[in-house]
């Protein structure tokens, strides 16, 4: 019996469960009322540990056992009113988030020049934020929000023909996942060499990287979903995700020969098309082969990680 993906597909039940609920107005859940508690997670990774040792059925029905009653106890809490009531991440607010009169419009963008841009950095963070990348623009970068909350700026440093672009919010998210948080629309300049870095609490990502440059791409982050697709324009690219509880979708061509290495404790993955190696690293069948490589460093807790080539 596979106990970590019994018990991964455990918890993202309880997850979809409790925001389909809320989407339908059946309940109020308060994220922060229950968030407190994580530290039972760590118990609960610990029984597995001791009696996945064993491999014994018996253990595993143990571990799974106190994960339902662990996860009732909190659904049960997460529905009590928190004594303070500022806006947390998660939390369900009832006072109409998304009307018009609660979100300003901002734009950002910073020009293009060949002979100073070669080569583009862009740092990105903040929390509560779906960031979605538009396609090209004729200037370096430019970037479309829908402010709810937070501070939003993006500044360039120029140094030997290296764009270091940093777009970051900075403030409370308000985010919730059934009302909605900061929504930005990027647009990026297809002619430089990408780097793109991103630290962030909560929040959706959807990038098409597929028609840039890009050199490396690394995700540190929380509570997030992600769907990235990468291209094949440059001989490596390097991918770095770690998250904590989330959704990773990375989509890679075929023609590229790939590595993945992971560190993934409970989390489940699916790398269709790839062969485990003996040192627990997974390949495609042409990486020696081809001249085009991706490496991905996957890290995470509770996380559902999918590599995919197309």
């Amino acid at each position: 019996m596979k106990t970590d993906r019994i018990i991964w597909g455990i918890v993202l039940l309880f997850i979809g469960g409790v925001l389909l609920l809320e989407n339908f107005n059946i309940i109020d859940f308060y994220w922060r009322s229950v968030f407190r508690f994580w530290p039972i997670f760590l118990i609960i990774a610990g029984v597995n540990i001791l009696f996945s040792r064993n491999k014994s059925q018996v253990g595993g029905m143990v571990s799974i056992g106190v994960l339902v009653i662990t996860l009732a106890m909190l659904f049960v809490k997460g529905q009590q009113v928190p004594e303070n009531r500022e806006r947390w991440i998660g939390d369900r607010i009832k006072d109409d988030i998304n009307s018009e009169e609660n979100y300003e419009e901002l734009s950002f963008s910073e020009p293009y020049a060949d002979s100073l841009a070669k080569k583009a950095i862009l740092n990105i963070s903040g929390g509560g934020t779906s960031f979605d990348l538009k396609g090209e623009t004729d200037s370096l970068i430019n970037a479309e929000v829908q402010k709810r909350a937070g501070v939003f700026s993006l500044q360039n440093v120029v140094s030997d023909s290296v764009s270091n672009l940093t777009f970051k919010m900075k403030g409370k998210s308000g985010w919730s996942m059934s009302d909605g948080g900061n929504d930005v629309d990027l647009r990026l300049n297809k002619k430089p060499e990408w780097e793109v870095h991103m630290s962030m609490g909560a929040g959706e990502v959807n990038f098409d990287f597929s028609e840039y440059k890009l050199r490396a791409f690394n995700f540190d982050g929380g509570a997030a979903a992600l769907d990235i697709k990468f291209g094949a324009l440059l001989p490596i690219t390097d991918i770095n995700v770690k998250t904590g509880v989330a959704d990773v979708k990375i989509n890679i061509p075929t023609e590229s020969g790939c590595r993945i290495k992971t560190k993934t404790g409970l989390s489940a993955k699916d790398f269709n098309g790839f062969t485990k190696l003996k040192d627990g690293t997974y390949e495609t069948p042409n990486y020696s082969a081809s001249t085009k490589k991706i490496f991905i460093n996957l890290d995470g807790g509770l996380s559902n990680f999918e590599v995919k080539r197309y």
